[in-house]
C-alpha cells in the first residue's frame, strides 16, 4: 500500500468532501488527505507556489481526485497544467464529478485523465465507489517514479 504520499482532493462542494473523506475513513486509506477547495489551490499545492510555496514539491500525491466544476481554474485546466510540467505529468489524476457531459468526458481522457468517474447520487454507493477508487490506486496501481 502507497501510505507515504499522500492524496489530493480537488473538490469544492463541502458535502462531497465530507463524504469522499468518510469513504476513505471507512475503507482504512491512512494517507494524508490534502484538501484544495479550487483550482488555484490545487496548481499551487503540486507546483509548491502561493501559500504552498514552503512545500517540498519532490513529494507529490499517490493520486489526484479532481472535480471538473472548480472555482477560479476549473479542473480541465488543472488537468492540462498537470500534464503539461514534467515533475507532475505521470501522476495519477481521476476525475470526480457529477459531469455527465460526453464533451467534458472526451475532453479529459484527451487532457489524459486516468480515469473518469461520476460521482453516485446515492449515499452508500458513493461511499462505496470512492473506497474501491481509493483501494486501487493506492494499493493495486503501480506508481511511476516521478521524483527528479
Amino acid at each position: 500500500m502507497t501510505t507515504d504520499r499522500p492524496i489530493l482532493l480537488v473538490e469544492d462542494n463541502p458535502d462531497d468532501e465530507a463524504l469522499t473523506l468518510r469513504a476513505f475513513n471507512k475503507n482504512r486509506i491512512v494517507n494524508e488527505v490534502v484538501i484544495a477547495r479550487d483550482g488555484v489551490d490545487a496548481v499551487d499545492y503540486l507546483f509548491g507556489s502561493g501559500r504552498h510555496a514552503d512545500r517540498d514539491t519532490s513529494i507529490q500525491p499517490a493520486v489526484v481526485f479532481l472535480d471538473l466544476k472548480l472555482p477560479r481554474i476549473d479542473g480541465l485546466e488543472v488537468l492540462r497544467r498537470i500534464r503539461a510540467d514534467s515533475r507532475t505529468a505521470l501522476l495519477p489524476v481521476v476525475i470526480l464529478t457529477t459531469s455527465r457531459e460526453l464533451q467534458d468526458i472526451h475532453e479529459a481522457y484527451s487532457l489524459g485523465a486516468n480515469s473518469y468517474i461520476r460521482k453516485p447520487v446515492d449515499f452508500e454507493q458513493f461511499l462505496h465507489t470512492v473506497g474501491q477508487l481509493a483501494q486501487y490506486w493506492l494499493e493495486l496501481n503501480e506508481l511511476a517514479d516521478i521524483r527528479e
